[in-house]
């Protein structure tokens, strides 16, 4: 089983990093650009405006959205417009060629994950995920960066880690899909509160312990949907969160921050795309179907919906009764 022909969908920031990372990998990558004009104009910067100053691999073949037929396809576009992405190459795809889905988020309005998606627009493909803690510069940039990749078939996915991986890029494969699709969609919720913490100066201390509890609330759902203990615990979970809550390369921790010191909703999310704001209501919505208590991401769905001010759900939070730990 080998995967020497890859197209990557979408030309922003992570479809750029994940296209040179791949191609260092000694594949053959076609980035695809979704219209005629971003691939003319990525072709000739050799540049996505997305990711300035990183330059694309020579290597690397831009085309627009009529792509020859690959050995694997990742779709590197946000989570609302995956279902789109999917659309438009599914007349090109092979019986279970795998479709990588590189988003971190639950669809809204269908509550569906990544993969969910996939199979639902797709169902000739494979349906697999990448997440992690990776942000797109670094990764672009070759520096050791350490994701994991989930697919039903564990063949499958271990031939493909192997496939993408390097020195500084290291796929860790599982069978687990659900848990590494949680992890991803969760910890863009969560890392909305950290930055609001941060923004709000409330210290260090307070972060620590936003961080650790939103951990257990990542937790909970996961288990609750079927995770696997060691995949919420390993980089597609905590790992994740913990990178996304307590640096400034985050968009969700960004938004936060922005949140916590003072912008509305609104203007805190203008010209920004946080995966998180999009996920939080669909996150909140099937934690309450399930039972499954969710403090933190109910306060962070409220403070985007302007139904809660930040003060308020600080102090909702600060005064919740004392409880065991768990």
């Amino acid at each position: 089983m080998t995967f020497d022909k890859i197209a990557v969908v979408g030309a922003g920031a992570w479809g750029v990093a994940l296209a040179n990372v791949i191609t260092r990998a000694g594949r053959d990558v076609t980035l695809v650009a979704r219209d005629a004009q971003s691939a003319a104009i990525i072709s000739e910067r050799r540049e996505s405006p997305r990711l300035p100053g990183i330059k694309l691999h020579d290597q690397v073949r831009i085309a627009g959205a009529d792509a020859a037929r690959h050995d694997a396809i990742l779709l590197a576009v946000p989570a609302q417009q995956l279902r789109a992405a999917v659309t438009m190459i599914a007349p090109l795809l092979t019986d279970r060629i795998p479709v990588i889905a590189c988003a971190k988020g639950i669809e809204r309005g269908t509550h569906k994950f990544m993969t969910e998606v996939i199979a639902e627009c797709a169902p000739s493909a494979l349906p697999a995920i990448l997440s992690g803690p990776s942000f797109a510069t670094d990764v672009a940039r070759g520096l050791p960066t350490a994701v994991t990749l989930a697919a039903s078939d564990d063949a499958v996915a271990a031939a493909l880690a192997q496939a993408m991986g390097s020195t500084t890029f290291r796929p860790y494969h599982t069978t687990d899909v659900r848990g590494v699709e949680i992890g991803g969609a969760a910890k863009n919720v969560l890392a909305i509160a950290a930055g609001i913490v941060s923004g709000r100066g409330l210290g260090a201390s307070a972060a620590a312990a936003l961080t650790t509890r939103g951990f257990a609330e990542l937790f909970r759902f996961g288990a609750t949907f079927g995770a696997r203990p060691e995949t919420l615990t390993g980089l597609s979970g905590l790992g994740d969160l913990i990178l996304s809550c307590e640096s400034a390369q985050s968009r969700n921790f960004s938004l936060g921050v922005a949140l916590g010191q003072g912008l509305s909703p609104r203007a805190a999310q203008s010209g920004k795309l946080a995966e998180g704001a999009f996920t939080a209501p669909a996150l909140l919505e099937m934690a309450n179907e399930k039972g499954v208590e969710m403090p933190i991401a109910s306060v962070v769905a409220a403070i985007l919906d302007g139904t809660l001010n930040v003060d308020t759900a600080i102090e909702n939070l600060l005064t919740r009764p004392f409880k065991a730990e768990g």
